[in-house]
């Protein structure tokens, strides 16, 4: 460039000489006196024609340089230049793409067909009778299986639906809507599914049910893949978080032992609605690309509230972390204002299809939307002022948006009375330490696994797969490039929308912000739940691969450290290329043996008790006997047989949860005459006692159920620090084995292996002494 600006400015010198040579003679004759040597004129005449003649020369060529370039600035040129290059531009990313999108669809196919083939493996699916394979499906979860064969063999799909929203078959004594229940628009949907494309030619019921569910898990796959790839860049990230999850699958999902539960068909649409929603939130998107997202993440929203009961406190968390982005001004206020209508339709429309569920309306996902609504209306020019004006305007907001929201909430509550929320205050007092209770249900669900604080040994797996320390560093820088943007907010500068990688600003990213947020707030429930680790550990693996992969982090440390001996836009690209190639040939060489392994294991899974226990209430029991139990032992009933049972494994209901005590009772020390009036009460046929839970052995005594039922009836005493149960009453299901008066008055046995024993309730009170 700079030889063809000298070039111009010797031509047009040359130019100006020429004109002035040329002017000369014409304004100013020469005129001589003396004599005038004709050999020295002659001479200096060719000279000068000569010198005349190359000057020309010299500036025709200059002229035609000046000319080509002149032509090729031209706005035609260019044009044509600019459309080569955005073609050109347009394929590479095409194929990127391209690539990417394959490598993701292939990620969720293998681990759908990974776990189909684990399944089998581990409880030899695929040779098990039909009862035998409905045994299978643990923690009760099975009871959900029982409503879609209840779809299938209904006259019609409408007839089907019909029964199931005045259903009197399935808790003895009461009509239930059991698809507001259970929430069983999964099972509604796949057996719809299943009826319309005719697929009982080709695929049985179950096998039909247990693909759908294995399918949902390659999207929940593909789609922390391609969250990933979009923050990071780079596909390599989404390949990286894939296999992060699979490595750590114990800690990501519960597919593998209890397919029907709600969270296995609930938590892909969440992946989807979080990839989404991150697609949403990034400033350097189209608007197409943008409403598409958009649309996403509007339908996600629905079906995860519409599928899951608990979907709507999850919901909250996420509603909460994007609330401290609107605060801290880090996302422009038309894209939050989209995502409260996004929030607003999605439970207005579930509150619909879920029959008016008064839950909803007293959820917390709403009490936080209005109360910002309502805040943000009332502080029009918060996010204007120096520092400290908007320090104290952002506290000023905090307390409104939570002191409406609480409000809303109390009035709800008081308009529509929700049993479920007072319980819900009651149980985080006694888990938080406020308070004590001998409820047994309180107690019940705080010695469950997953209301448990988390041990070390999630920590402890995490970090041999190595996602632990590369985590904890991907989080620290990007929290603390996320809080100078903060400061740099409420001190009023502006966010720059289009960074590069010069910059070094990883956390200027609202995508990124929004799940440093996330992952700090599902983090911190799961060291009280430890439960919520099926929420946190899947992102902690998308999250970690983001980072490792990302130039933008390298680049901010880089920054930070003012690094000079080497570019460091180059290094960070290097980096963020061979530490990912180091982690995943790490991975594959030290857990692809053990995943081929598992796949490879032949493990034996067999239960012949329950399936004689279910074999003779098929064949024994009338059809409408009432049967009494555990409630993991009562979905299993229900789902085999058919049969009307007291109480159902469902931890969210506590009318069922008050029943299941009342038929925990066998385990109690109650005389049998208590027993027996519990019992009838629910009308009961039969009761089944489990040998497990009657002798249960537990490092942890203060939660088996018989010491629950124990302290729930004050028959314990405490000594100098031990706790002892007492009453003139022996134990009910240790008693009645005896068979001796009263308990054959009230009760005789009619079935009993190792494991079960079950008595029929007399319905004529014989006195035998």
């Amino acid at each position: 460039m700079t030889e063809l600006r000298c070039r111009k400015t010797e031509t047009l010198m040359g130019d100006k000489e020429e004109d002035d040579h040329q002017s000369e003679p014409e304004g100013h004759p020469t005129h001589t006196n003396g004599p005038v040597n004709t050999e020295d004129e002659e001479s200096v005449a060719i000279g000068g024609a000569n010198g005349k003649q190359q000057k020309d020369e010299d500036e025709v060529k200059d002229e035609d340089a000046h000319h080509k370039q002149e032509e090729s600035n031209t706005p035609e040129v260019s044009a044509k230049r600019s459309k080569v290059s955005s073609a050109s531009g347009f394929l590479q990313r095409l194929v990127r793409v391209f690539f990417g999108c394959l490598a993701a669809v292939a990620c969720g196919m293998l681990y759908a067909v990974y776990l189909s083939t684990y399944h089998d493996r581990k409880f030899w699916f695929s040779t098990r009778q039909e009862l035998e394979r409905e045994i299978t499906f643990q923690e009760g979860s099975g009871l959900y299986y029982y409503y879609y064969k209840h779809m299938l063999t209904a006259p019609s799909f409408e007839r089907g639906f019909y029964e199931l929203t005045l259903d009197n078959k399935t808790v003895s004594g009461q009509t239930i809507n059991i698809v507001e229940r259970l929430s069983l628009y999964p099972e509604l949907i796949t057996s719809f599914i299943y009826r319309v494309t005719n697929s009982q030619d080709f695929v049985e019921p179950i096998y039909f049910y247990v693909g759908a569910v294995f399918g949902l898990q390659a999207v929940y796959v593909t789609a922390l893949f391609v969250c990933s790839w979009v923050m990071s860049g780079t596909w390599v990230a989404g390949m990286l978080a894939v296999a992060w999850y699979v490595i750590n699958r114990p800690d990501t999902t519960r597919v593998d032992h209890a397919i029907p539960l709600r969270d296995n068909w609930a938590l892909p649409y969440f992946s989807c609605q979080v990839t989404a929603l991150t697609g949403f939130l990034s400033n350097n998107i189209s608007s197409a690309t943008e409403m598409f997202c958009y649309l996403t993440m509007s339908a996600t929203t629905f079906t995860f509230l519409l599928v899951w009961e608990h979907s709507h406190y999850v919901l909250f968390i996420q509603g909460l972390c994007l609330f401290l982005l609107d605060s801290f001004d880090l996302v422009p206020p038309r894209k939050m204002a989209d995502i409260h209508k996004v929030y607003l339709s999605s439970l207005f429309l579930a509150y619909l299809f879920q029959f008016q569920n008064p839950t909803l309306l007293s959820s917390p996902l709403l009490s936080l939307l209005i109360g910002s609504v309502l805040a943000r209306y009332f502080q029009q020019k918060m996010k204007m002022g120096p520092l400290v004006a908007r320090v104290m305007k952002l506290f000023l907001h905090f307390h409104l948006v939570f002191t409406t929201g609480i409000t809303f909430s109390y009035l709800v509550k008081k308009l529509i009375p929700v049993s479920e929320s007072d319980f819900i205050l009651k149980f985080l007092e006694v888990k938080f330490g406020l308070n004590t209770t001998t409820d047994f249900v309180t107690n019940f669900l705080l010695c469950q696994e997953s209301f448990q604080a988390t041990g070390q040994d999630l920590f402890l797996r995490l970090t041999q797969a190595s996602v632990l320390p590369f985590y904890f560093l991907v989080l620290a820088v990007c929290l603390l490039s996320t809080l100078q943007t903060i400061y740099r907010r409420l001190s009023g500068q502006p966010m720059k929308t289009n960074l590069k990688l010069e910059d070094g600003r990883i956390g200027e990213q609202p995508e990124v912000i929004y799940h440093v947020f996330h992952t700090l707030l599902f983090g911190g429930l799961v060291l009280l739940f430890d439960g919520m680790k099926y929420l946190w550990t899947p992102y902690v693996c998308m999250f970690t691969a983001f980072g490792v992969c990302s130039p933008d982090l390298w680049m901010t440390v880089f920054k930070w450290l003012k690094l000079k001996s080497i570019h460091p836009v180059v290094l960070s690209l290097i980096l963020s290329t061979a530490v990912p190639t180091i982690i995943g040939f790490s991975l594959w060489r030290e857990y692809c043996p053990r995943v081929l392994a598992e796949l490879s294991d032949l493990q034996e899974f067999y239960d012949p008790d329950t399936v004689e226990l279910i074999s003779w209430i098929r064949s024994q029991a009338p059809l409408a006997a009432v049967f009494a139990g555990s409630p993991q032992l009562l979905g299993t009933v229900k789902l085999c047989s058919g049969s009307a049972v007291t109480s159902l494994p469902l931890y969210s209901d506590v009318s069922l949860l008050r029943r299941s005590e009342d038929t925990y009772q066998v385990y109690a020390m109650r005389s049998a005459e208590d027993v027996y009036k519990i019992l009838t009460s629910h009308k009961t046929n039969y009761v089944i006692i489990e040998e497990s839970v009657c002798n249960e052995l537990s490092i942890n005594k203060g939660c088996r159920i018989k010491d629950l039922l124990d302290i729930a009836n004050g028959h314990v005493v405490y000594d100098k620090g031990e706790i002892y149960s007492f009453s003139k009453h022996g134990r009910f299901c240790q008693e009645i084995k005896l068979n001796y008066s009263p308990y054959t008055n009230y009760f005789t046995r009619v079935f009993w292996n190792r494991s079960y024993h079950v008595y029929k309730v007399n319905s004529v009170i014989s006195f035998q002494y």
